[in-house]
């Protein structure tokens, strides 16, 4: 806008030597003094714009009555309008509205020593002209003010965009390292307590039952490597519906030493698949953990569907209960994090004289 402004400064400095037909002109005062005006119009205006309402103040009250003198010294000129036009756009670019407004009001006075019928008629045209430039110059520095800040925002918006896309990394990862944790984890865990077993009876068990022992630490190796391959590739794997797939894992158990048994409490329905999932992970996470440290002789797993509206699973060992200084590794964070994730909930209580109990609750 300040080139625009500058550009028709120069124009209406040009055209002052026009003169009118109507009024006698002084062409050497006229543009000594336009000069002064418009050189003041170019770089004064630079000056002064940025500075304190002052400066403003100043500017607009040395141009308007120079502007007042051109247009006298003229006989009148459209140039010299064209000058006081200029100066009411940079009155709204260093001045509030109302006092633009009143440069805007002032300016067609300069009309005052013609004849009332010409002043009274040149002057409602030079007020609407001023006026009308208020106006439009106002709007464009709305629109400037508002393109900035357009800008501004998306500016925060690409910062919020990409701390969003670091926070979906960081979950990811998150949610990479339960799913290694609780999948693998469980798998390495019945190969270890196989292989356990199968180094405890390898003197005096017949070599059907080594086999056997053997055979199930293979499996489950195999399952623990498809799981890492899962993981890293961020897929879901098939699995079968959530009765069947706990059914199976339960199964999983007995077999490594812990007899586990499943109860249903409840009509089944359809659930959500990450919900699903996350209860699948937390029979994975306390079967591992009862068969790691509980000492247990007996584990039950409970999916009660009765309530309308929410999920609820347990798992209870008659194990040693709690440990002397109990705390969270990161299998039960792992887990507690899934559960708040679903606005569900996730406790870890004694279960009677011996044992615990491993109660989650989700909506469902």
């Amino acid at each position: 806008m300040q080139w625009a402004l500058a550009v028709l400064t120069v124009v209406a400095y040009v055209t002052l030597p026009l003169g009118s037909a109507s009024f006698a002109q002084q062409p050497v005062p006229t543009l000594i003094v336009g000069l002064v005006f418009s050189l003041l119009a170019i770089f004064g205006f630079r000056f002064v714009q940025g500075r304190s309402i002052w400066w403003a103040v100043a500017y607009v009250g040395v141009q308007l009555p120079l502007g007042f003198v051109v247009f006298s010294l003229s006989g009148a000129a459209v140039g010299a309008i064209l000058l006081l036009v200029v100066l009411v756009s940079q009155s709204v670019l260093l001045l509030p509205l109302p006092i633009a407004a009143m440069v805007a009001a002032v300016i067609p006075l300069v009309h005052l020593g013609m004849e009332w019928q010409d002043g009274l008629r040149e002057g409602l045209g030079t007020l609407a002209a001023t006026f009308f430039t208020l106006i439009v110059t106002w709007l464009l520095v709305r629109e400037q003010k508002a393109r900035a800040a357009l800008a501004h925002a998306n500016e925060r918006l690409r910062g919020y965009a990409a701390q969003a896309e670091q926070l979906a990394t960081i979950q990811e990862r998150n949610r990479l390292a339960r799913d290694i944790h609780d999948g693998v984890g469980h798998h390495l865990t019945v190969v270890q307590m196989q292989l356990e077993a199968a180094r405890a009876v390898i003197r005096t068990a017949g070599p059907e039952r080594l086999d056997a022992m053997l055979a199930t630490a293979q499996e489950q190796s195999g399952q623990a490597l498809a799981e890492v391959r899962r993981s890293v590739a961020a897929l879901r794997e098939h699995r079968p519906a959530l009765p069947e797939a706990l059914q199976a894992l339960t199964a999983e158990a007995t077999e490594a030493g812990v007899p586990t048994d499943l109860e249903i409490l409840g009509s089944v329905r359809p659930i959500r698949a990450d919900v699903e999932e996350s209860l699948f992970r937390a029979v994975q996470e306390g079967l591992t953990n009862v068969a790691k440290h509980a000492q247990a002789s007996r584990t039950t797993v409970v999916l009660d569907f009765s309530g309308d509206d929410r999920l609820r699973l347990e798992v209870r060992d008659d194990g040693r209960g709690l440990p002397e200084t109990p705390g969270d590794g990161f299998g039960l964070t792992g887990l507690r994090e899934r559960m708040a994730n679903l606005g569900g909930r996730m406790s870890l209580t004694p279960a009677g004289d011996a044992g615990l109990t491993l109660t989650v609750e989700v909506p469902g």
